[in-house]
């Protein structure tokens, strides 16, 4: 192994930490902008402006795109897209740190859609993690006898972004990573523009929501994607679906310092399920 390798090898966990901890506070700084600006209008600025950063970083990739790519990109980019609406709409309705535990049952969703869709078999294990993240995710949304509504649309955009997933491991293998990335972004760009200027487009109201636009186009978005393509050239893929689960341990940490959010004793309760289910569930993949 050469030094340049092994310092790569180093350097990668770090790097991904650093965009797990830029998706944990994309939680706090988004929900205020949000609040000032339509669900639809933020996604639109932010996804556009992503859109544009990776055009500049890789202009030629407009040549990598053929009818393939622009087919399986754009049917899994529906995916995304609704994961993303779905998201942004409940962490309207909810705290960021409850956002954050909820979406990240992506990672035990993934393998019951897989089950469904694609005939995989569920071990005894797998339904033992969906049993923990179900108490978990109990704990955290339901309210009385009455689930939240703001929390059915996060659980509903973890099955969103589940399928997503599902969807890039059968597409995607053979194909332009960068492009295929492109065509997804660019259609979450046209779902959320084809609302919002049907509701009437808003653009932020002052600098500071712009500043948060800019924050999650460019850092959570176009330069988290290529850290995370550079990091999965270095590490496995186990390593690196563990690293990015610490994003809901980052949501409810700025949340709490930076978004003045308490957790209640059954939130966090139903959080550390949560996580449980997520780190034993990619843990068992290695």
């Amino acid at each position: 192994m050469s030094s340049s390798h092994a310092l790569k090898m180093r350097l990668a966990p770090w790097a991904l930490l650093l965009v797990s901890a830029s998706w944990g506070l994309a939680f706090v700084v988004m929900k205020d902008a949000i609040e000032r600006q339509s669900v639809n209008s933020f996604l639109f600025s932010r996804f556009l402006l992503a859109v544009i950063v990776m055009l500049l970083i890789k202009p030629g990739v407009l040549k990598a795109i053929n009818k393939e790519i622009l087919r399986k990109g754009f049917i899994a980019g529906l995916f995304l897209g609704s994961g993303y609406i779905l998201q942004t709409l409940g962490l309207a309705l909810t705290g960021a740190a409850i956002t954050g535990f909820i979406t990240g049952l992506y990672v035990v969703a993934t393998p019951l859609i897989a089950a469904l869709v694609l005939k995989v078999r569920v071990t005894a294990f797998t339904w033992l993690c969906v049993a923990i993240a179900t108490v978990g995710l109990a704990l955290l949304s339901l309210k009385g006898w009455t689930l939240g509504f703001g929390e059915f649309l996060v659980f509903l955009c973890a099955v969103a972004f589940a399928a997503h997933i599902i969807a890039l491991s059968r597409w995607s293998s053979g194909l332009d990573v960068y492009a295929m990335t492109i065509v997804q972004l660019g259609t979450c760009a046209l779902m959320t523009g084809v609302i919002s200027f049907a509701q009437g487009y808003e653009a932020p109201v002052d600098t500071a929501g712009w500043l948060v636009i800019i924050y999650t186009a460019v850092i959570c978005t176009a330069v988290a994607f290529v850290v995370q393509t550079w990091s999965q050239a270095h590490m496995s893929a186990t390593k690196v679906a563990v690293i990015l689960t610490m994003e809901v341990v980052f949501a409810a940490f700025f949340a709490i310092v930076f978004g003045g959010e308490t957790l209640t004793l059954r939130a966090l309760a139903g959080g550390v399920l949560v996580m449980l289910a997520m780190f034993m569930i990619v843990l068992k993949e290695d």
